[in-house]
C-alpha cells in the first residue's frame, strides 16, 4: 500500500513538474532557431539573441523595469518591515486590525481593482495638488509599492512569530536599548526574511503587468507591457531570446540567494554552537 502511494506520488510529482517546466525548455530551445517561424525548427542560430542585443525599445524597458523594481522593492521592504514588526512585537494596540487588514488586503484584491483604483487616486491627486504629473515612473512605482509591500509584511512577520524572545529580553536585562537591541540581534536574526522578501517584491515587479498597464502612460512601458504589445502581432523568435535571458538571470538569482541564505544559516548555527559549548 505504501508503495503504490509512493509510485502515485511520485508520477504526479513528475507530471507536475513536466507541465511546468516543459514548456519553458521548449521555448528555450526555439530561441536558438534559425527560422524565423517559432514552431518550424530550422537549424541552430544565435542570430536572435545578436539581434536582440540591437534592440533599443527591449533594452529601454527592461532597463525601466530594472529601476523600477529595485526602488520599488527597495521601499517595500522597508514599509513592509515596519509593518511586520508592529503586528508582531507591539501586542494589541488600538487599531491593529485596521493595519493587519490593509497590509494583507493586497493580498486577496483582484488586480483589475488594484489597478483600476490607483489610476482613479493618481488622477484626483493630479487635480487636486497637481501631483503626479501624469502617469510613468513614479506613479508605476507606487502603485507596486502598494500590492508588494503586503508580501513583505506577510514574510517578515511570520520569521518574527518563530523568534525566540528571550534572546532581545536577555539583551535588555544586560542594559541594551530597545533601538540597539534590534539593529544588533534581531535584525540580523530577521535578515534572510527581509532579503526574501525583497526578492519577492523585486519579482513581483518585475514582471507585473495588469496593474502596470493602468497607470503607466507615453514613454514608460515595462518590459512586460512592451512584451504584451508584441505578442498581439504575433510571437516572434526575439522575443524566445528574450524569454531564455530572464530565465537565466532568475535561476542565477535564486541559486545566489539560495546560497548566501544557505551560509548565513550555517554560520548562525556555528555560532549557537559556539555559545553552547562555551556556556558548558
Amino acid at each position: 500500500m505504501n508503495q503504490r502511494r509512493s509510485f502515485f506520488v511520485l508520477t504526479m510529482m513528475v507530471f507536475g513538474f513536466a507541465f511546468l517546466y516543459i514548456p519553458i525548455l521548449s521555448l528555450i530551445v526555439y530561441s536558438f532557431n534559425e527560422s524565423r517561424l517559432v514552431t518550424v525548427w530550422g537549424g541552430f542560430s544565435t542570430k536572435w539573441y545578436v539581434a536582440l542585443l540591437h534592440n533599443e525599445p527591449v533594452k529601454q524597458a527592461a532597463w525601466l523595469s530594472f529601476r523600477i523594481a529595485t526602488m520599488n522593492a527597495t521601499g517595500a521592504t522597508i514599509l513592509g518591515t515596519l509593518a511586520g514588526l508592529a503586528l508582531a512585537r507591539f501586542g494589541r494596540f488600538r487599531s491593529r486590525s485596521l493595519l493587519a487588514g490593509l497590509t494583507t488586503a493586497p493580498l486577496v484584491m483582484p488586480e483589475v481593482i488594484t489597478g483600476l483604483s490607483m489610476l482613479l487616486l493618481f488622477v484626483a491627486m493630479e487635480q487636486v495638488f497637481h501631483w503626479p504629473d501624469g502617469r510613468g515612473i513614479t506613479t508605476i512605482t507606487i502603485a507596486h509599492i502598494t500590492f508588494s509591500m503586503a508580501y513583505v509584511t506577510v514574510v517578515v512577520q511570520s520569521r518574527l512569530a518563530t523568534l525566540d524572545e528571550s534572546l532581545e529580553e536577555a539583551a535588555l536585562d544586560l542594559g541594551a536599548r530597545p533601538a540597539k537591541v534590534f539593529f544588533l540581534i534581531t535584525l540580523p536574526i530577521i535578515m534572510p526574511a527581509i532579503l526574501a522578501g525583497w526578492l519577492l517584491a523585486f519579482t513581483l515587479s518585475w514582471d507585473d503587468l495588469v496593474i502596470t498597464s493602468f497607470v503607466n502612460g507615453p514613454g514608460s512601458s515595462t518590459l512586460p507591457v512592451l512584451i504584451f504589445s508584441k505578442m498581439r502581432l504575433g510571437v516572434s523568435p526575439d522575443i524566445n531570446a528574450l524569454a531564455t535571458v530572464l530565465v537565466l538571470i532568475v535561476t542565477v538569482g535564486i541559486v545566489a540567494a539560495g546560497l548566501l541564505m544557505a551560509r548565513q544559516q550555517k554560520r548562525r548555527d556555528l555560532d549557537v554552537q559556539q555559545a553552547v559549548a562555551g556556556n558548558q
